[in-house]
């Protein structure tokens, strides 16, 4: 009993303090695990995306924040009897570790609610585009860093002023160095802005040889898959320099097509206009609100040609090909019923006979 009395009363109880720091923080974060569990189990079960998202985004950050104040606090207890200068960095380790976690769980819920919102736009496919929603969390989290990065600056007891002065100073240099990480800065904001196309849209540029589905507008870059599958990574600069062409906003798809019957059908040229028109206006398929033609165009060389020109409703790849086979098909069963044919390119050869004293 003297002996643990003894111990108690010398300089190495600052150990057995260090000890119950340690295990109360393992205590303390192994408890908080379980309760930020069943928090997120119970988050899940409701409609409201913003506990769920902040639960989720704060689960790791308290985890390192309790280490971060239970392990300083530790050292706090070592400090009086090492007596290191190493240990005056205590304070300012804390306060700057506490400002990066705070960073990190705000940029972490500013994901988290980003997924969550795309997850529930899916579902009722209402509320901002991808593309929007993008534009505002990579600000929201370029504000943040910004914002933390200055904090830090003045924890440290250097002047903000003093650094933004010199800030705007050196800008200039580095305004030259990197022209073009600027130029591709300037060029996302004007695709944020002005909007000409959004994740999931199908583009090409007749000045380009670019052409596919955009798949992730960046600050410095934008991906866009070709049909091909190969991906095509475009410097967002390019987009204020060249045409843009975006037919995922096309309201129709366009049918224009020559359709050619022999010479010899001449006398049912005129019932095969008609009667193919009137397919047209009677196809449920057919936008009859907007241009609708149908008349014979040519006299071509091997075929007298008539024209079509009329819009799909609809605006889908696949869906609008099956649409203009049906009307091909029965363009060609119009034709038949009038006892034509389909033109092909033919040439005729006229002999001349001959008789045999011409010789």
């Amino acid at each position: 009993m003297d002996l643990i009395f003894e111990y108690l009363t010398n300089d190495k109880w600052w150990v057995i303090q260090v000890f119950l720091v340690v295990f109360a923080t393992i205590s303390i974060n192994f408890i908080v695990k379980l309760i930020l569990a069943k928090l997120e189990i119970q988050a899940t079960r409701t409609d409201n995306m913003w506990d769920e998202s902040l639960i989720k985004a704060g689960s790791k950050p308290i985890n390192v924040m309790i280490w971060l104040f239970g392990i300083s606090f530790a050292a706090t207890i070592a400090e009086k009897q090492a007596h290191s200068d190493l240990f005056k960095i205590i304070p300012s380790v804390r306060e700057i570790g506490t400002i990066i976690i705070i960073t990190w769980f705000l940029i972490r819920f500013i994901k988290q609610l980003e997924v969550n919102y795309s997850q529930k736009n899916q579902r009722t496919q209402e509320g901002m585009d991808a593309t929007t929603l993008t534009a505002l969390t990579n600000l929201a989290k370029i504000s943040i860093v910004i914002t933390s990065v200055l904090v830090a600056i003045q924890s440290l007891g250097f002047s903000v002023s003093g650094v933004l002065a010199f800030g705007g100073i050196g800008g200039i240099a580095i305004g030259f160095a990197a022209k073009d990480m600027l130029a591709n800065l300037f060029g996302s904001l004007i695709i944020f802005l002005d909007r000409p196309f959004k994740i999931g849209d199908w583009i090409r540029s007749p000045d380009r040889q670019i052409e596919g589905i955009v798949e992730n507008i960046g600050w410095r870059m934008t991906v866009i898959r070709t049909f091909s599958k190969n991906p095509i990574y475009v410097p967002n600069s390019v987009f204020s320099t060249i045409a843009i062409e975006n037919p995922s906003r096309m309201t129709n798809r366009r049918i224009h097509e020559t359709v050619g019957i022999r010479y010899q059908d001449f006398s049912v040229l005129a019932s095969i206009v008609k009667d193919v028109k009137q397919l047209l206006l009677d196809h449920p398929e057919i936008d009859t609100d907007q241009t609708l033609i149908v008349n014979f165009n040519k006299y071509g060389a091997s075929s007298l040609d008539f024209f079509i020109y009329t819009f799909t409703k609809t605006t889908v790849w696949v869906e609008f090909h099956k649409v203009k086979e049906d009307i091909l098909i029965k363009i060609g069963e119009i034709i038949q019923k009038h006892g034509a044919e389909i033109a092909f390119p033919t040439s005729k050869v006229f002999l001349e006979k001959v008789d045999a004293g011409d010789k």
